[in-house]
């Protein structure tokens, strides 16, 4: 059985023990303009029409050991190695690569300045 809905992704919501730096660092990765700058949250727009604005609120509790959700961030083919580059310059860190094990996709792992895992990918042309 299948339903229509109206539900959209509205918000990426995220933690940070910095706030300000940590939208800084998205802002600049994602091209993204920073609307509210509070010590205890601040919000970024989306790029785009249809884009997803961010929202990045103080840790109210420490960081989990482990990871459960990330962002997966999609370049086009051929580009992925220099945005990789350019994210490190901004702070990122890179953690590994897949290159070779799924044939229609490769993709970079990363964390942001705080330590959240997020993916850089590339999709090979069709055809």
């Amino acid at each position: 059985m299948s339903t229509q809905t109206s539900i959209t992704l509205g918000a990426v919501n995220m933690e940070a023990d910095d706030p300000a730096t940590l939208a800084r660092f998205w802002a600049e990765a994602l091209g993204s303009t920073i609307v509210n700058d509070d010590p205890d949250y601040a919000v970024l727009t989306a790029r785009e029409p249809d884009g997803v604005p961010m929202m990045i609120m103080r840790r109210s509790e420490p960081r989990p050991e482990r990871q459960s959700q990330h962002m997966d961030l999609t370049v086009p083919w051929g580009t992925r190695e220099a945005e990789v580059a350019r994210l490190v310059n901004l702070g990122a860190t890179l953690k590994w690569e897949i290159l070779d094990e799924i044939p229609w996709v490769q993709w970079s792992t990363l964390t942001d300045p705080e330590g959240n895992l997020f993916c850089v990918a590339e999709h090979p042309p069709q055809g």
